[in-house]
Order: structure tokens, then sequence, then C-alpha cells
């Protein structure tokens, strides 16, 4: 069972789902692959506890800060995309890395357009920062959430472009 709510965010409207305890998805509402990851109906409970959590969360980092996720994150998706996941939570706050540096520390031989497929699927904006992730040189290539919102994300986060 699934539990919803939206958020407000200067760049669009959000749906957070849980599964009561954990972060389950975290969607703009015209993203690519918006609740990919989520096969049950959803029951919108918005004053779920860890929603109260997430949407100060986000309230904070929309206003500049780099808050601590306090929170469990849960993801849904096959072992290599948790792995990639897993390493898109490393990436530190105002920092990028490439599609080649995550495949390199997957494998000498993994292909940085496997790990493009996976940051693409990411079922947790924001939160697992797939925003961070850049072509080689620091080009900005694609987000599911659109480039806009990507570029406008690492602006917040003083990145330069």
């Amino acid at each position: 069972m699934y539990y919803s709510t939206d958020y407000s965010s200067p760049l669009g409207e959000m749906l957070i789902v849980s599964d009561g305890e954990a972060i389950c998805g975290l969607w703009f509402y015209s993203q690519k692959y918006f609740k990919s990851s989520i096969d049950d109906d959803l029951i919108e409970k918005p004053d779920l506890a860890i929603f109260k959590k997430v949407s100060k969360w986000l309230d904070d980092y929309f206003n500049g800060i780099n808050p601590e996720i306090d929170f469990k994150l849960r993801p849904m998706g096959s072992e290599f995309r948790k792995k990639v996941w897993k390493i898109l939570c490393e990436i530190p706050y105002g920092k990028t890395m490439t599609y080649g540096e995550i495949a390199s520390k997957l494998s000498p031989t993994m292909s940085a357009q496997a790990v493009g497929g996976a940051v693409g699927h990411n079922p947790i904006s924001i939160l697992i920062p797939c925003h961070r992730v850049v072509g080689t040189n620091g080009k900005l290539t694609g987000y599911a959430g659109g480039i806009d919102r990507k570029i406008e994300l690492l602006k917040l986060e003083q990145v330069k472009l």
C-alpha cells in the first residue's frame, strides 16, 4: 500500500509517495517515467509524519539550505539501478559527477549509457540527486524532470555551469 501527497515547489508541482515508513517516490508531475516504479493505487494521506519531514526538507532545500536527510528512502528498481542510485546519494551538495565516473565506480567495463538509463529512472528526484550528474566535460545532458529544472537545481546549489 502506498500513500501520497502533493508538494508545491518553485519549479512545479510534485508528488511524494511513501509506503508509510520510507519515501518511495518524488516526481514532478510532468516528469518522464512519472510513477513508473509504483504499481499500486495511491491513497492520499497528507498528514503522514514522513510527508511533513520531506516537505520541510524540500522547503529548506529550495531556500538554499543543504538539509540532512533524516528519513528513509526506499527506491524501487533493479539491483543495478539501486547501485547507481546509491552512488548518486554520495555526490555532495553543490558538486557534480559524470556518467563515466559513476560507471567506473561500478566496473571497469561499465558503459556510461547504462548508467544514464539508471539515472534517468531514479524514482526519488532531488533527494537522490540525479540532477548532479553531467556529461563529459561538465556538459548538461538529459534530466527526466526537464533540462530547465536541472539547470535551476544546479544553480540553487551554486554549481558553476
